[in-house]
């Protein structure tokens, strides 16, 4: 999906455990260029990580409006994660363990020193799971709506049923419909993603169609629709010890800013802010991207 990705950036792979992951960062001018034209080198910067939320079409695309304010300080990092965007789609049932693994793979292998690590929702919630069990991996956290989808014992993700997403060739129809076309894709983002509905871009909804159109991109977005990757954010976030900064759309649908407020007074001690986005959805960072790079700005 390079074809969405701002001037300047390019991809590149690492191979995981459950195949080949692409991420985009910076390999052209303005950014890959120093002094006199010379050719310099972003993995000598400190490096910046932005992880995309999951949901039908998800993939790196997600950050792209946010990561060029930060291109000429920080080695920018933003893979399509494992089943989504236009790196490896194994046919498998997707499960929590395969996602804190390829992204640790994907962090040892990408940074020479502790990673800063921007993230949103379900994926944000990975990320503090992560730091938790390897800690010397991470330098800081800066996450959007962080949920386990499941938090204080209270699913918010799932839609339909189980014994209808579960059923054979339904399944397959329900994501055909759902995420295989554009009018469903623009449904999608303008009434459950953002706020306002004049914000979603037609680059936006081909975006989201293009990765959702790869092939075996249904496993990753069936597993999340079930609720297969769910778990209670609030039995870990205790645990978290890197310094931590949480924002959150006011207006957030599945997963309410109350509920993030809940989350963050679990560990006043790691979390060292948290920051509502007023007039913002589940996707400020895509929604009002000025914004959401003034915040980071701000922190980082």
């Amino acid at each position: 999906m390079i074809q969405f990705q701002p001037p300047g950036f390019g991809h590149k792979v690492i191979h995981t455990s459950l195949g080949a992951m692409i991420y985009y960062t910076q390999t052209n001018a303005p950014w890959a260029f120093g002094v006199g034209g010379a050719i310099a080198d972003a993995e000598n910067l400190p490096p910046l990580l932005f992880l995309h939320n999951f949901g039908g079409g998800a993939s790196a695309y997600e950050w792209s409006k946010v990561y060029p304010a930060f291109a000429s300080n920080y080695q920018i990092l933003a893979p399509d994660l494992i089943g989504w965007g236009e790196s490896a789609h194994p046919v498998r049932d997707y499960k929590i363990r395969d996602y804190l693994s390829t992204i640790a793979e994907f962090i040892i292998q990408t940074c020479r020193q502790p990673v800063t690590v921007v993230a949103s929702s379900l994926t944000a919630a990975f990320a503090i799971r992560l730091s938790i069990v390897q800690p010397n991996l991470f330098k800081a956290l800066f996450l959007v709506s962080p949920s386990g989808f499941d938090d204080f014992g209270q699913g918010a993700g799932r839609r339909l049923p189980l014994s209808v997403i579960n059923m054979p060739l339904l399944d397959n129809l329900i994501y055909i419909l759902g995420a295989e076309n554009e009018i469903a894709v623009r449904n999608f983002l303008q009434s459950f993603l953002f706020t306002k509905s004049e914000r979603v871009s037609q680059e936006m909804v081909e975006a989201y169609l293009t990765s959702a159109q790869q092939p075996n991109a249904k496993f990753s977005a069936l597993a999340f629709l079930r609720g297969d990757l769910y778990f209670d954010l609030s039995l870990y976030i205790r645990q978290l010890t890197i310094p931590t900064v949480i924002f959150w759309g006011e207006k957030a649908q599945f997963t309410s800013v109350k509920l993030g407020r809940r989350l963050a007074n679990l560990n006043t001690g790691a979390i060292k802010d948290f920051y509502a986005i007023a007039d913002a959805g589940i996707l400020p960072h895509l929604e009002i991207p000025e914004v959401v790079i003034g915040l980071l700005h701000r922190y980082i």
